[in-house]
């Protein structure tokens, strides 16, 4: 990123890096947990399931590219290995040990829950201090709310059919 490009952001850029780094570690858990999920989730709408999960692991993925992006262009360097994800996550990593469909949604909807409140939590912070960095959470967290509505929704549905 260019001196006047570094200039705009509002607040100490190490610590912006930081949780950024943070947020892209939460992400690749995401992607892994929902995209390990799908191809283990068994039970009543297996099908569906399985689809959105793939769908969500997509879009937590390009959340993961976004932050890379963002993080090269402010100068910092993205977490180099998974073992920096464990050490860095927010929101941590929940194995489907319980391959069930109720068990699959139940651990990604509390994912994308966490996920809302780091992303709010993250927005506060960077309020009148950066806007590159704001419209680009903006528009992750805009995914996160979409996803825990979706699997939210798939849950009711599996729920209706007892």
């Amino acid at each position: 990123m260019g001196t006047k490009g570094r200039e705009i952001v509002g607040m100490e850029v190490g610590k912006l890096i930081e949780l950024l780094n943070k947020a892209l570690a939460d992400e690749w858990l995401a992607y892994y947990q929902y995209w390990v999920g799908a191809k283990v989730v068994k039970g009543p709408m297996r099908g569906a399931v399985e689809t959105e999960l793939i769908e969500h692991a997509g879009e937590e993925l390009a959340h993961a590219e976004m932050l890379t992006n963002r993080i090269i262009q402010l100068g910092g360097a993205p977490l180099l290995s998974p073992e920096d994800w464990y050490k860095m996550t927010n929101c941590g990593y929940d194995a489907p040990r319980d391959p069930s469909v109720k068990a699959i949604l139940e651990q990604n909807i509390k994912g994308e829950q966490c996920a809302i409140g780091v992303y709010q939590e993250l927005l506060k912070t960077l309020e009148g201090k950066d806007p590159i960095t704001y419209h680009m959470v903006e528009r992750i967290l805009e995914d996160e709310v979409e996803h825990e509505e979706d699997l939210e929704t798939i849950m009711e549905d599996i729920k209706s059919f007892k």
